[in-house]
């Protein structure tokens, strides 16, 4: 499948329209069980017809214009129901006005296609949804397998080939995972990148936003256009100049797989040929703060609870996935102690990070773990809740750190499944870090 340069050069040189992008689309999301909450067929046409009009006097809005873009369930569109992958919002009022991103997204050009699924409320790292479906990506030889949470829908969307990329939001892992579990690149951006202003909240010291897609590039330059930038190539990268810390601790890690360890290992050996600097050790604020989120707990938790007390505890409250209810639940036990010492120690470690790490970037496994078969998952709870657990044990520590990082494939298993390799820097480097990613993705 075309990446978004790619398709952003046809629509430019004609060789294809907006129109016929977004019907294609549509034919394979109407075949794509559980991919879309709803799909916008009218708006997305009209939005398309638009664009090729624009194109064919020579006066497109941008670069971007009549791009296809699937958009998590998160985000308000306007005329559109925000469910949050949840039926207890199923019957609320349509948004009034686009979130902001959608704003500075539509008025560069790009198409809207659907709203797509997710854990409900955005809770989970596996991407399960009981009554809206569980995607699954399509993948030879093997059973069904987990998508990856919470944006299952976005992260299908994109490895189905139903669109180029697609708009998400990560809390614990949230775009990385995902994105790892199907052999793609998600970027999950330091918190206060974009304005969160018409996006569901999840937990609002540790929400942010970004693209999945098929390469760094296409991430790039989508994190541009959400900020209602012009889009500019990538700063030139000299690897020979960039230090890499590779975190030993983690990799010693007994539920790390082989595949993942070992793939991780070919990608750094790459880089290396090209000059870069590898350093493996272990990295103190990591590893703090691994023991902070176990020991204490996970402050997304104590304010997801807080957001949706009144559902989980409400006449709504069967209605919801029994797994998120759960440890939504086990939630109400983080006392507010525990609150105000995570809020403390996370604003030194932040501190301790950017002084540990400096302008090195950080190189860990995106998970643990290649994407694990969805039928157990969907019958154990137990299983469930573990492998929650573990599949997130990576990314929460970026989360907590408020760190941008690149999720990108860096292999597969011996069944072809794909594993994933996370770039992250120190908060606010975000810019930096793609240019970086980049010049990885050339190398590879």
């Amino acid at each position: 499948m075309d990446t978004v340069v790619e398709t952003l050069k046809k629509l430019h040189d004609g060789s294809i329209s907006a129109t016929q992008l977004v019907q294609a689309a549509f034919i394979q999301a109407r075949e794509a069980d559980s991919v879309f909450i709803s799909l916008l067929e009218e708006s997305a046409l009209a939005m398309a017809h638009d664009s090729d009009v624009r194109r064919q006097h020579g006066q497109p809005l941008s670069p971007l214009d009549g791009l296809p873009l699937a958009i998590k369930d998160l985000f308000d569109i306007e005329g559109t129901v925000t469910t949050a992958g949840s039926t207890t919002r199923s019957a609320i009022a349509p948004a009034t006005r686009d979130a902001a991103v959608i704003e500075k997204l539509r008025a560069l050009g790009v198409v809207f296609i659907g709203k797509t699924n997710l854990s409900e409320f955005a809770y989970s790292g596996l991407g399960l949804n009981p009554y809206y479906g569980t995607p699954t990506a399509l993948f030879a030889n093997c059973d069904p397998r987990a998508p990856g949470g919470s944006s299952s829908g976005s992260a299908i969307a994109v490895q189905r080939g139903i669109v180029t990329a697609a708009l998400a939001t990560d809390t614990a892992g949230s775009i990385r995972v995902p994105a790892a579990f199907n052999g793609l690149v998600g970027f999950k951006t330091s918190t206060s990148r974009h304005d969160m202003s018409g996006v569901h909240p999840l937990a609002v010291t540790l929400d942010s936003l970004g693209p999945i897609a098929q390469t760094v590039e296409d991430c790039r330059l989508l994190d541009n256009a959400m900020r209602g930038l012009s889009d500019s190539p990538a700063s030139a990268v000299d690897l020979s100049e960039v230090r890499f810390i590779v975190d030993t601790k983690v990799l010693q890690d007994p539920r790390l797989q082989p595949a993942v360890a070992r793939n991780l290992e070919r990608v750094m050996d790459i880089l290396h040929q090209c000059g870069a600097q590898i350093e493996r050790r272990p990295v103190r604020a990591v590893e703090r703060a691994r023991e902070l989120i176990s020991s204490v707990g996970w402050l997304g938790a104590i304010e997801a609870w807080k957001l949706l007390i009144a559902v989980v505890e409400g006449p709504d409250a069967e209605r919801m996935d029994r797994q998120i209810r759960t440890r939504l639940l086990k939630a109400r036990d983080l006392t507010v102690e525990k609150e105000v010492q995570l809020r403390v120690v996370r604003q030194q470690l932040i501190a301790d990070m950017a002084e540990e790490l400096g302008d090195s970037i950080l190189v860990l496994p995106t998970v643990l773990h290649v994407a694990p078969a969805l039928a157990p998952l969907e019958a154990d709870d137990a299983l469930f809740a573990q492998l929650n657990l573990d599949t997130l044990a990576i990314t929460m520590v970026g989360s907590l750190l408020d760190m941008p990082g690149v999720a990108m494939p860096s292999g597969v298993n011996e069944s072809d499944l794909p594993t994933s390799i996370l770039f992250s820097s120190i908060t606010g480097k975000d810019d930096r870090l793609l240019d970086i990613c980049c010049a990885i993705e050339r190398a590879l």
